[in-house]
């Protein structure tokens, strides 16, 4: 590998390693809130939802690549009472000799507007604690030595707290989180390293059905749902877009939903072609598309993820698989096409 190639890589990671696996802010956003598991990365949804949903998640990046990107995650939310609901997770995220473990406690209050069980207007406000424990290997990585490690595997612990709001009104929503509100001190890698991790997740969209009326959601077939997701990352300023559309069919015993993303960041690197010295930019762009089936209590999902550029790691691209249960279901009224709210 020539220096020009080297330098292109170098540059273009930037922005993928913090798509891809940000190892120090907790659980990345990565497309599997799409598959029924907006909790994920809003705490304020804990509860909200007329069953109490266990969602598993796996992804994986570049098989047959040694250390390559993989996170895992486990998450269950439920009511507990008419206005409030909890929930957990669970995550272990990898990336080469990087590796995060942690887990959080969600607490979520909801303020129901309508007059009516019918029509859905609700306000959400919620917060999850949690503690993670980052992980630097050298023992992975031994291209790299340095004296003051001296072969020890590096650990630190830190706690942070994320909050955030939603509202839901008939076929609309809304969310706002920010996560790593709250953060103590980290040190694994140096004591000047920053503390700041906050980042802020706003997404919205709504439902769009062919025929309205009571319970139209299981009724009349297909619903179509356009949905946006933005991030903002303070420390960096790095911001981040998703488009989404997603497409519903419902059956008597479940559904089937299949869906596009796309995402782009704001920011690009510069690199320097192999081929006359010629300076570009690139940034980071992909499209994801999902699939997905619900058949009574149980839902399964899979996305893909395609890197775009003339800068690429290697070929092939992310694979996520999500498994969800739901038990403990009441009946809903509300009136609306809302997937979320109304399993």
């Amino acid at each position: 590998m020539n220096i020009f190639t080297k330098s292109l890589l170098v540059a273009i990671s930037s922005l993928f390693v913090s798509q891809i696996s940000n190892a120090q802010e907790g659980i990345s956003v990565y497309q599997d809130y799409l598959t029924d598991n907006y909790y994920l990365i809003h705490p304020s949804m804990a509860g909200i939802a007329n069953c109490a949903k266990v969602r598993l998640t796996a992804r994986q990046q570049w098989f047959g690549e040694k250390d390559a990107p993989a996170l895992q995650t486990a998450s269950f939310n439920t009511a507990i009472s008419e206005r409030s609901g909890v929930g957990f997770v669970a995550f272990n995220d990898r990336n080469g000799y990087h590796k995060q473990v942690g887990a959080k406690l969600s607490y979520a209050h909801h303020i129901t507007f309508s007059r009516s069980d019918y029509d859905l207007n609700k306000l959400s406000f919620g917060v999850s604690a949690g503690m993670v424990q980052a992980q630097w290997d050298p023992d992975t990585d031994p291209g790299i030595f340095d004296p003051v490690v001296n072969g020890n595997q590096l650990k630190y612990n830190y706690f942070n707290i994320d909050a955030g709001v939603s509202y839901h009104f008939l076929d609309f929503y809304a969310h706002a989180t920010v996560k790593n509100l709250i953060t103590t001190d980290r040190e694994i890698y140096s004591e000047i390293e920053s503390d700041n991790l906050r980042k802020y997740v706003f997404s919205a969209g709504y439902v769009f059905a062919k025929n309205r009326g009571y319970r139209s959601y299981r009724d009349q077939g297909f619903s179509w749902e356009p949905s946006v997701l933005f991030q903002y990352t303070e420390e960096t300023q790095e911001k981040m877009l998703d488009l989404n559309l997603k497409m519903y069919k419902e059956f008597s015993n479940g559904q089937f939903f299949a869906g596009i993303s796309y995402r782009t960041m704001f920011d690009q690197a510069e690199y320097m072609k192999e081929t006359g010295g010629e300076v570009k930019k690139q940034g980071y762009h992909s499209v994801s598309p999902i699939l997905g089936v619900k058949f009574k209590n149980i839902m399964v999902g899979y996305t893909y993820s395609h890197l775009f550029g003339d800068v690429q790691y290697v070929n092939g691209g992310l694979h996520q698989l999500t498994l969800g249960f739901n038990f403990l279901c009441k009946e809903s009224n509300y009136k609306c096409d809302c997937p979320s709210v109304n399993f």
